[in-house]
């Protein structure tokens, strides 16, 4: 799979997460149309990113956002109450598109290898296709309130957790040799957080999601190259 490939997947996958979110949250969204509430759900959540990812999150007012969109304040208030309920439906929203294309992907495989090659270059992939979701949970996890800071937290381990479990699953079936599976999992996730936090470093650079994800994943085999037992 290449990421042109993983993009069109994740575009639907998007798509049907922004309804399950009117579904979740009906007395928050108070717009009938689900097609006009998807479209402008879409449309707040960008520009909710944008702005934060310059500013900061704290920093942004709903002045901010309203020209950001194009949009009313009471048009905005529609679709949230406060800026606290936003935050979490931006968190909600991140964690279920990246906890369901992870899902998914390893589904359809059974090799321990292909699993773990398939995770992290989907993990890759994700962090790509929403690159401000990324940056945005990650820089702004500090400063959230405990509630959702304690679960940001949770998907960061979560993530990490699958990678050394997937490694786990490749040793015992003897495709790696053994190794601190936890260390080389945390090693792992550092190098796929890299790609999404200094991303001006590889456009620099001229590399690509594709060719980041092959020296991503020859590094992970390398160090865990089965040899000699």
């Amino acid at each position: 799979m290449t990421y042109r490939d993983f993009k069109k997947s994740v575009d639907q996958a998007k798509s049907d997460l922004y309804r399950e979110t009117l579904a979740r949250h009906p007395e928050a969204v108070r717009v009938k149309k689900e097609a006009t509430a998807v479209r402008n759900l879409e449309r707040i959540f960008a520009a909710a990113l944008k702005v934060a990812n310059e500013k900061g999150f704290a920093a942004m007012t709903l002045r901010d956002l309203s020209a950001a969109t194009g949009m009313s304040m009471g048009a905005l208030y529609a679709y949230f109450s406060s800026k606290e309920e936003l935050l979490a439906m931006l968190q909600e929203q991140h964690r279920s598109v990246t906890r369901r294309i992870l899902e998914q992907a390893l589904d359809r495989r059974r090799d321990p290898m292909e699993r773990l090659r398939a995770a992290v270059r989907i993990h890759l992939y994700l962090s790509e296709a929403m690159q401000p979701w990324f940056f945005f949970a990650y820089m702004e996890a500090r400063h959230l309130p405990a509630a959702e800071r304690k679960k940001s937290m949770e998907s960061e381990l979560a993530t990490e957790k699958l990678f050394e479990d997937l490694m786990t699953e490749a040793v015992a079936a003897g495709a790696l040799a053994p190794r601190d599976c936890r260390m080389a999992a945390s090693l792992t996730k550092a190098m796929v957080q890299d790609w999404y936090l200094k991303r001006w470093k590889h456009a620099g650079r001229r590399i690509t999601v594709d060719q980041y994800a092959d020296a991503v994943l020859d590094a992970v085999e390398s160090y865990g190259k089965a040899t000699g037992h």
